[in-house]
């Protein structure tokens, strides 16, 4: 269930709110709003600041108890150094939202004095993700012991109308990362490839978009070998997945996404230690990626002409699956030696990507966790982003920095294509552990034609196995803002 966002005035003294949530920088001051408030509350808001209880750090938070009136309990949330307030108050909006689904709070209001439309936003995205959580598949504890989820929040301010203007877009936004977490917190056999399928149908019904699904026979029609290579040790229907939104000038070069979805990935014959396994149905986190972007851009209405496409399977060892040494042809014509059958995923995205060319599309962007050498490079804070056109990289890595998804440029050159030579075929599948990163983008690049395409490596980014303050442990819905901001720099 998505966090109901309501705008309100400021009039903190007076709020029937359970709880208040108040955003200080550090070395934060009182305004006119919260001096009001500090009296209410005897003077301890003020005092908790002059003896430095409270300095307004990253994360910090100091809670208190409300008077008689107004707030049921105040909650101080710091938000540090505030030099980006776009991304700290994202933040802060997240721990908040955390905190008060924990405290059974059941619905809060959240105070940062004036703000703007960018600010709001990121603020009512961030309250969302904090609120979001996954209980599908879990029994709900004994009533006495319940806490009240966090089902709405307000934020409160001197200007309503911007506000209501900031939980417009940001809740479109919120429901895409919602999308995405929900998919990729799923377990492998609930999220099969046929289920992506259905949640792309139900977008494309509730938006009027486009969609297209192909099996396994469609795209042994078309040559599709290397994606069938894959899916070749699978009883479950492989499918290519299409969403079509026309928002832009009909006939208008659309932009394209592309996400991989592995559904679980064993790593095949090429098989991963078991410790760790069960992390594997994350390995879809691209196409999840896709289908929430997909989600937010309709909700938003964007004036550009957008399609997703989202290749899916598993990767399971069987009498039938493929194997390192053999040899597939993928939609392109070209040949690929199979090196290590658990470098699968970009053998998924080479014919999706070759598929892509069809729509004459004006940019591409993929998404993939694709690499552990990502990782290694980066570790969890950015996405690895490489591609073929250095305007586009740019662009995507804006989009990345204004959705709080920061990525880092790795090198294509030309050098790195040697380690993805083969002896029987046009190109291998892996150039094993050295630039790891860089070798899977140079094999992707083979099958990118002659459009501008950008490659995000969210290995480390789109999923998290220890919990991050603001996310617990499980999906970030990393890459949906880079995705979401792209589209929407593509709109002017």
């Amino acid at each position: 269930m998505t966090l109901s966002l309501t705008a309100g005035i400021a009039n903190l003294g007076a709020l029937n709110t359970p709880l208040l949530v108040v955003a200080l920088p550090n070395g934060g001051t009182l305004d006119a709003e919260l001096t009001s408030l500090d009296g209410t509350l005897g003077g301890v808001l003020s005092r908790s600041l002059q003896r430095r209880d409270f300095r307004g750090g990253r994360d910090e938070t100091l809670h208190f108890a409300g008077a008689a009136n107004g707030p049921g309990r105040v909650l101080l949330i710091g938000l540090g150094k505030a030099t980006d307030r776009v991304s700290s108050l994202r933040r802060a909006g997240a721990v908040a939202a955390r905190q008060g689904g924990r405290m059974g709070a059941g619905s809060l209001a959240f105070y940062a004095g004036a703000i703007d439309v960018r600010e709001g936003e990121a603020l009512a995205v961030g309250l969302s993700a904090g609120a979001w959580e996954y209980t599908d598949t879990k029994t709900p504890p004994p009533e006495e012991d319940r806490r009240a989820s966090l089902t709405s929040a307000q934020i409160v301010g001197p200007d309503v109308a911007i506000i209501e203007q900031a939980i417009a877009s940001g809740s479109a936004i919120a429901e895409g990362h919602s999308l995405a977490r929900t998919l990729g917190m799923m377990p492998g056999n609930l999220c099969t490839p046929e289920h992506l399928a259905n949640t792309a149908r139900d977008i494309a019904a509730r938006h009027s978009l486009g969609v297209t699904v192909l099996g396994r026979s469609e795209m042994e029609a078309l040559g599709m070998g290397s994606l069938l290579c894959v899916a070749q040790g699978t009883p479950e229907d492989p499918k290519l997945i299409a969403l079509e939104y026309e928002g832009g000038t009909k006939g208008a070069a659309p932009v394209v996404l592309v996400g991989k979805g592995l559904c679980f990935d064993s790593g095949g014959i090429s098989i991963k230690p078991a410790q760790g396994m069960e992390w594997m149905k994350f390995d879809m986190c691209g196409a999840a990626g896709v289908l929430g972007a997909m989600e937010a851009i309709a909700r938003l209405k964007l004036p550009v002409n957008v399609v997703g496409l989202v290749g899916s399977t598993t990767n399971m060892p069987s009498g039938t699956a493929f194997k390192p040494g053999d040899v597939v042809k993928s939609m392109s014509g070209k040949f690929i030696e199979i090196i290590n059958t658990d470098a699968e995923g970009r053998l998924v995205l080479a014919d999706v990507l070759t598929y892509a060319s069809r729509y004459k599309p004006a940019a591409v962007v993929d998404a993939a966790t694709l690499t552990g050498a990502c990782v290694i490079a980066l570790g969890h804070s950015a996405t690895g982003v490489l591609g073929n056109n250095a305007d586009l990289v740019k662009e995507v890595l804006g989009a990345g920095t204004r959705a709080g998804e920061p990525g880092w440029e790795l090198p294509m050159w030309d050098d790195y294509k040697e380690l993805i030579k083969s002896d029987v075929a046009d190109i291998r599948n892996s150039g094993g552990r050295p630039a790891g990163t860089i070798s899977a983008a140079l094999f992707l690049a083979e099958f990118a034609g002659d459009f501008p395409w950008v490659h995000l490596d969210v290995a480390g980014t789109a999923y998290t196995e220890a919990d991050i303050v603001t996310v617990p442990r499980g999906p970030t819905g990393v890459p949906v803002g880079t995705f979401v901001e792209f589209v929407r720099g593509r709109a002017g």
